[in-house]
């Protein structure tokens, strides 16, 4: 559970008892109600990290755009929705260089114009000769962005990193050493699934899966 949960279930919880015992209990249920989906937005689950050269995804959400960016990389979108954990996670491991906030608007996290235009938290992790960018990016509804680290800490893939309160989008930003493993419409879960592998990974990968006598699916396909 995270901090921030359990201030606002219990700050709603004791707003819910003092209006029960002013009013009635009917009139603190709202409260009550309000509490218990505080506990369940902020809610912050163990995960299991996967071994090896891949990204793991920062964040709990659907895969809504897969598209070119800077000359040569790709852009992953997930958005995250109401309902989904919000704790995000770091996309792999080394050491943060920059961390970047922008101002902008609260346009609906799954439009894709809120990529470039919505209030955001960018964020450079340098790792074993390779180089991921993630973004933060605030929504309609979302209006703070939490990021814990700063630059020159080094992060573990999969560590918790921030969070970003009801509702938004996080965007990763790919070179092409990476080869994704996820299309758009995939549903992920921060920390343990695989957004991406290396290169050289990826073509062991599939050369043992040439050479398997029983024939394997790509892994976006299982």
């Amino acid at each position: 559970m995270v901090r921030e949960g359990i201030l606002y279930g219990g700050a709603l919880a004791a707003g819910g008892v003092a209006v029960s015992w002013l009013a009635g209990p009917s009139w603190g249920a709202p409260l009550y109600l309000l509490a218990l989906l505080c506990l369940y937005f902020f809610r912050d689950p163990e995960r299991s990290i996967p071994d090896g050269a891949v990204v793991v995804s920062p964040a709990d959400g659907k895969v809504v755009a897969i598209r070119p960016a800077q000359p040569h990389h790709t852009r992953v979108s997930i958005f995250l929705n109401l309902f989904d954990v919000h704790v995000n996670r770091a996309p792999i491991s080394g050491v943060i260089t920059e961390v970047r906030y922008q101002p902008g608007r609260f346009l609906v996290a799954s439009r894709e114009e809120a990529s470039e235009e919505n209030e955001q938290n960018t964020v450079t992790i340098r790792g074993a000769d390779t180089t991921v960018v993630f973004k933060q990016i605030a929504g309609l509804i979302a209006r703070r962005i939490v990021f814990t680290k700063k630059p020159g800490d080094r992060v573990w893939a999969g560590e918790r990193v921030g969070l970003i309160k009801f509702g938004s989008r996080v965007d990763v930003i790919l070179g092409p050493e990476w080869v994704l493993t996820v299309r758009e419409g995939d549903r992920v879960l921060a920390g343990s699934s695989v957004l991406a592998r290396r290169r050289e990974a990826a073509v062991s990968l599939l050369s043992a899966e040439a050479t398997s006598p029983q024939p394997l699916q790509p892994e976006w396909a299982r």
